[in-house]
This record gives structure tokens, sequence and C-alpha cells, in this order.
């Protein structure tokens, strides 16, 4: 049997009253169509489907666009037009989830005849499942972080700040292929580290536990990896700390499977961090989705009862976080494959003394 596309996956889950969609949020126009654009709309039809662009894209999207759209450009008449595609269709989708209060109003006023319908995350939900091609794509994203990281090892000391290591890595991740990072880099030391979304700052690393949380973007895909290093030498409770998120990640690695859910996995990390006497300084989740998106479906937290499935790519990343003292995260990426469970992240786990 042949798969579906993601154009007739797509129609498959819009609800039976709804006749077309609007597909305004970009990552979801690139998912659908292949083509990396800002400026223009796709809207998806029972009939038939369009990638809208202008002048500035239309030659491109013409070279790169899936051939089950049809590409065309904005008309002066943007209603008319809108209503001359949709052919008689009048119950439409949004995306509510991403579009704005403006933009939804615009479309209200450009088809009056329609009804518009909220969509919610119909798309992202097609999304959070990957195929093979995505999954490669991403584990080339992690590669490139990888590469990142073993370079890095050989640039921090204790005099280079918190920026110089987060531009270097943003640097070397750009220079080994990447179009851009996946997030904003973190990399924060000593004290900071106890707070796991800290700011790089022009302040010296010194010695001390120092977390980096980065990742590279790559042909329209995330990767996602934290790694917590000692610069300098680390004392026995700092050792106890790091043994016990490095004991908490290996034992929720082991029990990522099929059927279970991010609530199940996330207890068997936080048992262990609460056991070992950290109650309290493991306050996110284990994880989330990433794709497109650094975060995105399926969640892996206390509340997250969605059962994994082939497909599904997730982080797992506990930490322990001692205010006013220092943290400890430590994250790899997990593939669901069709036949087993996969850590994509190849980085060294041991803790590292710089």
């Amino acid at each position: 049997m042949t798969a579906l596309t993601r154009l007739e996956k797509l129609l498959a889950a819009m609800p039976a009253d709804m006749e077309a969609l609007l597909v305004t949020n970009t990552k979801n126009q690139r998912y659908l169509t292949g083509f990396d654009f800002m400026d223009g709309l796709v809207l998806v039809t029972r009939k038939k489907s369009y990638l809208i662009t202008d002048f500035r894209y239309i030659e491109a999207a013409r070279k790169e666009t899936d051939t089950a759209f049809e590409v065309v450009t904005f008309q002066t008449d943007t209603g008319a037009f809108l209503s001359s595609l949709l052919d008689g269709q009048t119950h439409i989708g949004y995306e509510d989830a991403s579009i704005t209060v403006e933009s939804l109003e615009r479309y209200k006023s450009l088809l009056p005849a329609c009804q518009l319908l909220p969509a919610g995350r119909l798309i992202e939900g097609l999304r959070a499942i990957k195929d093979a091609g995505e999954i490669e794509t991403m584990i080339h994203a992690q590669r490139i972080a990888e590469k990142a990281f073993d370079h890095i090892l050989g640039f921090i000391t204790p005099e280079k700040t918190e920026t110089e290591v987060a531009l270097e890595l943003e640097f070397t991740m750009r220079r080994l292929g990447a179009k851009s990072t996946s997030f904003d880099t973190i990399a924060v030391a000593q004290k900071k580290s106890a707070m796991p979304h800290g700011v790089p700052e022009d302040v010296k690393i010194g010695r001390g536990f120092f977390t980096m949380d980065f990742g590279a973007f790559y042909q329209g895909y995330c990767s996602d990896m934290t790694r917590t290093v000692v610069v300098g030498k680390a004392d026995e409770n700092m050792k106890r700390v790091y043994a016990t998120v490095l004991e908490a990640q290996t034992a929720a690695l082991a029990a990522y499977d099929f059927g279970k859910t991010g609530r199940g996995i996330d207890k068997v990390a936080r048992d262990i961090i609460d056991g070992a006497g950290y109650q309290g300084c493991f306050g996110h989740g284990l994880g989330h989705g990433v794709g497109m998106d650094i975060h995105e479906a399926p969640s892996v937290n206390a509340a997250a009862l969605t059962p994994f499935t082939a497909g599904h790519v997730v982080t797992c990343e506990p930490g322990i976080y001692i205010e006013g003292l220092y943290g400890v995260r430590i994250e790899d990426m997990v593939v669901f494959r069709e036949n087993r469970v996969e850590d994509i992240t190849h980085c060294p786990k041991d803790l590292i003394e710089l």
C-alpha cells in the first residue's frame, strides 16, 4: 500500500464539515508544501490546494513546492481571488492556535459569505509523527550540535565569558552547516547553572558547574541537547548531584517504550531524584517533543497522557537545581522508530572536568 502524502493525511484528518483550511503558520506551510517562505498563504480545499505568494517568491516556489499544490500569486482584490479558489466552498478552517486576532478579522472581512471554523492544532498533530526522512534530518542536526560540543570543550577556560562560549557554539554550528540555532543558546556558570533557562552574560565562567543547552536548526528541523561540565575539579557534593541526574536520565531512557506515556517516564526520573534527597529541585518536565519547532507534541511530564508511538521524537532531560548554589542537567534526544527506541545523542555523559 502506498503511504499517504502529508496533504492526503491532512484532508483525511479535517472534520467532515470543514471544506477547506487556511494554513497561516509558516512551519505548517513548509511541512505541507516543502517550500520555506514567510510571506503568503497555503489554502487546502477538498477540490484543489494552493500555495499563494507574491512575485518575490514565485520562481523559487514553482521549483520547490510539492506538485500537489498549485502555485499562484495574490491578485489585487484578495477577497474575490480567495473566493474564486474556494469555488463555492464556504466552511473554512483557520489555525486558531497561531493566527492573530487582527488576521482573523481580516479573513472574515475578505470572506463574508464563509463560516470560519477553528481547526486547533490539526497539522501539528500530524507533525508529531515523523517520517524516516524527517528523523534523518534531525539526526544530522544533532550531529552538528555534537561536533560543536566536541569543539567547545577545548575552548572553555575559567577566563572565557558565558557569552563567548554561547557565541562560539553558535558560530561552530553555523560553520558546520546549520542554518541557525534551534533556540537561544543557554550557557550559564556556577550559581546561574541553577537557573534552567538562564541567559548568558558577559561574565567570566570561573570554576564550578557550567551548563550548555543548545541545538542546531538544519533544513527546517531542530536538535536539542544539554551537557553540564565542571570547570576545575568537582567536590564530593557536586559529584553526588551529577551522579544522581545521570542515574535518573539513564533509568528514564531505559523506560521509554511504545505505549508508555510521558507521565510514566517522568515519574521514573523524578522518583530517583526525590529519593536521593533532592525533592523540589527538579521543577520542570522530563522532556518535550522536537521537530520543526523546538517544543512540540508529545509532552513528557507529569500531565502527559499520550502513548508513545513510532515517529515520536522527544527529549529526556532531568535536572537538579539548588538555588544559590548550582545546577546540573543532562539532555538527550530519543526517537521511536518502527521497531525500536533509540537514543540519537552520542555525546559522552560521564562527568567532565576541564
